[in-house]
């Protein structure tokens, strides 16, 4: 019987394929079986979508389709064998997951590895597959949407569904309210893709999202203000979606925080980048933007050519948004060196594809080198983390201070 890739079977086969997704829970493992297999599996849940990544070393084969009464997600792939990750993938699910309620996975048949993902909701899915990059080897990546009335693409769900925005045919909820001045906060990379690393195996991912969490609590606390984040927990959100959030909210301004790393150790200090149109002003400036904007890559994006990052975009970027971009740059740059000594005296520029927002000022906030082992220790602390939001925020209220007061 054959599939094709990514396609629904037909109603006189499914009542027998139903019976065989049945039994594969009692099947026995193959004993002694050959082939490739998966040496790490993941699942990252999130209120908006839920990802499921299968790593290995060889290019994975596959076919999937959905089957009802129960609902569920069937997936079969080639030539792999079972591995002891698999067994225990089921276990990563969480109990508030809000697409899967269990994961199965056994032996087909002597060629066909099956999971059979089973389901809270109808869902949309998009599977594909990620070539090596960074740390990673192949990787099977399976995206559980919720299903709409449309046939929107999976990506432009995070705009439809997300509670930070919320939909474009309902009006913006607590806490934006009346506030006229609203921050888009961007804590940088999360879910399949951790960012940065210390010695201590500190993640840039959670310690950003730390600081994004303080100055987001101390932005709503002050008259005529509102922050939303571009993610509130550990999931994958790609650059273009973060650009489009803001762009749907008609944030006032964009903050991306990072911490990130270099080879030299001894390097050290706080950072702030505007985006650059002509070039990176520096060769360290243009690997930490090479670097960030490689997190699409590593967090896994099945399509491109959404119009945020495509090339044309330059052309419409604002004298006014790039000069403002400086104005806060700079504001925010001064309170830093009031906590942490500076990597850079001046506001640096290079090409960040998340800066590209053509009408809101935007900057990237580096709050120390996560790789110096002195500051990875300091990024952990909260007492620096809220150091760090209070110093993000003293510069935003300059800025406004100076533009719009």
């Amino acid at each position: 019987m054959l599939f094709q890739k990514g396609t629904v079977g037909s109603p006189h086969w499914r009542l027998g394929l139903a019976v065989l997704t049945c039994l594969i829970t009692i099947m026995p493992p193959a004993q002694g079986a050959e082939g490739p297999q998966f040496s790490a599996t993941r699942v990252w849940p999130s209120t908006l979508y839920t990802r499921l990544t299968f790593e290995s070393a060889t290019l994975p084969s596959y076919r999937y389709f959905m089957l009802e009464s129960p609902r569920r997600l069937v997936i079969d792939i080639d030539d792999f064998r079972l591995s002891r990750v698999l067994h225990k993938l089921s276990q990563q699910v969480n109990a508030s997951d809000p697409f899967i309620s269990r994961i199965r996975v056994a032996k087909f048949d002597a060629k066909t590895l099956r999971v059979v993902v089973d389901l809270k909701q109808p869902v949309r899915t998009d599977i594909f597959n990620l070539k090596p990059v960074a740390n990673f080897q192949h990787r099977l990546v399976v995206d559980l949407y919720p299903k709409l009335n449309s046939d929107k693409d999976p990506l432009s769900l995070f705009l439809a569904n997300t509670p930070s925005v919320g939909s474009p045919l309902e009006p913006l909820a607590s806490p934006i309210g009346k506030a006229s001045f609203i921050v888009m906060i961007d804590p940088g990379h999360g879910g399949e893709d951790p960012g940065a690393h210390g010695l201590r195996k500190t993640l840039e991912k959670n310690v950003v999202l730390q600081i994004a969490q303080r100055l987001k609590r101390l932005i709503d606390q002050q008259p005529d203000m509102a922050a939303v984040m571009t993610r509130s927990d550990d999931h994958f959100v790609p650059l273009a979606m973060r650009v489009a959030k803001a762009q749907q909210l008609k944030a006032t301004i964009f903050v991306s925080i990072h911490a990130d790393a270099v080879v030299n150790r001894q390097a050290r200090g706080a950072s702030v980048f505007t985006l650059s149109t002509r070039g990176a002003t520096s060769a360290a400036a243009r690997f930490l933007a090479n670097s960030q904007n490689e997190s699409d890559l590593i967090g896994g994006v099945s399509r491109s050519g959404d119009s945020y990052l495509d090339s044309t975009l330059l052309e419409l970027m604002q004298h006014q948004t790039l000069h403002d971009s400086a104005i806060l740059g700079s504001a925010v740059l001064k309170q830093l060196h009031k906590i942490n000594p500076l990597h850079k005296s001046r506001v640096e520029r290079a090409g960040f594809a998340v800066l590209k927002a053509p009408n809101i000022p935007s900057i990237l906030v580096e709050t120390a080198f996560i790789s110096h082992p002195e500051e990875e220790r300091k990024l952990k602390t909260a007492r620096y983390q809220q150091q760090v939001a209070e110093a993000i925020l003293a510069g935003i209220q300059r800025y406004k201070a100076k533009r719009y007061e």
